[in-house]
């Protein structure tokens, strides 16, 4: 079972890190991330609260400091995907495909296409879980 967790919900929600019990998880957390980064500890979820666009980078530290990290991401379902996320660059989608199109990926994947850009997909909330481990 791995040390640590990141769960990143739809939206615009902060992501949840859980991580180990340490005296130093905070000012680890700001050696990472930098000084500037606000972490907040969400006592109802033992977990921190930090900004998603620390997300790949937090990850990444995370696998090298604990050997793996289990990575949730829930992605949206219930609106159209189009050529905005299969032309994306980066890492942060949220869209309804869970990331099949995103960046030019496999767009054609239980989708049907509707119009000239458009695809559709089944409405709800999907999730995808993954385990990232240190290089």
């Amino acid at each position: 079972m791995t040390a640590a967790t990141v769960y990143r919900p739809v939206g615009t929600a902060r992501i949840k890190v859980r991580l180990p019990y340490a005296v130093g998880n905070r000012a680890w957390i700001h050696s990472i991330l930098g000084d500037l980064t606000r972490p907040e500890w969400n006592r109802e979820d033992k977990s921190w609260d930090i900004s998603r666009q620390h997300m790949r980078t937090l990850v990444e530290a995370l696998a090298e400091r604990f050997g793996s990290v289990d990575v949730t991401i829930d992605f949206r379902t219930n609106s159209r995907c189009d050529d905005r996320c299969r032309d994306a660059e980066g890492d942060d989608c949220d869209c309804q495909c869970m990331g099949e199109n995103h960046g030019g990926a496999a767009y054609w994947r239980n989708w049907r296409e509707v119009g000239e850009t458009t695809l559709v997909a089944t409405a709800g909330i999907s999730q995808r879980v993954f385990r990232v481990v240190s290089r």
